[in-house]
């Protein structure tokens, strides 16, 4: 589902926003750096190298990015070398009367930038709903941006290519979102030894 770019090989770091994340040395020593929209702390206790940059493309954030003058200017932008929107495109009669979906926007937004953008598919959701009814979510759960990417790079990364260290999860933030079953999933993909979590200092 994701492309990497030939430095794939070797570390992948999946770098949450969750505060307190000082982690500036391991994450710039990977080898591929993935974060997430307004990426707090690039450039300072984060690091400040990014290869994939996850922007969310339905909902109010979105549509704030779509009306800021000077959102290709931000550092983060401008060195991510690809961008990752998690949510497919909705088709028009989904998308009203109220706009939330602000995918075809988001792609006008960044083409003047000629990098790669990958729009995550609906079969990616489905399996995410999957994953986290396994973790203890009812329902069809609203999954995190982050977790969609993580689980995208999880099932496209291949054997062997190197660790997946996921830095600054917390596991909270927006109340739509199944946070106990994400945070379930993610010890269960430790445990089974296909992602390295580090928490925030407490």
């Amino acid at each position: 589902m994701l492309d990497l770019p030939p430095s794939g090989r070797g570390t992948l770091a999946i770098v949450g926003n969750a505060p307190g994340l000082d982690a500036a040395a391991a994450i710039d020593a990977a080898a591929c750096v993935v974060r997430f929209n307004n990426a707090p702390g690039f450039g300072k206790r984060t690091g400040s190298r990014v290869t994939h940059l996850a922007l969310v493309n339905r909902g109010g954030q979105m549509h704030e990015w779509l009306g800021d003058p000077h959102f290709l200017a931000r550092p983060v932008v401008q060195r991510a070398e690809a961008f990752i929107l998690p949510f497919p495109m909705l088709p028009a009669e989904h998308n009203r009367p109220e706009q939330i979906c602000w995918t075809r926007e988001a792609l006008a937004l960044l083409a003047p930038l000629g990098r790669p953008v990958h729009v995550l598919p609906g079969d990616l959701h489905r399996a995410a709903w999957t994953r986290l009814a396994r973790a203890g979510a009812t329902g069809r759960p609203n999954p995190s941006t982050g977790f969609l990417v993580t689980l995208a790079l999880l099932l496209a990364r291949p054997a062997g290519h190197g660790s997946i260290e996921a830095h600054g999860f917390g596991f909270d933030g927006w109340p739509g979102h199944p946070w106990a079953a994400e945070r379930a999933w993610f010890r269960q993909a430790e445990a089974a030894g296909h992602i390295r979590l580090h928490p925030c200092p407490t």
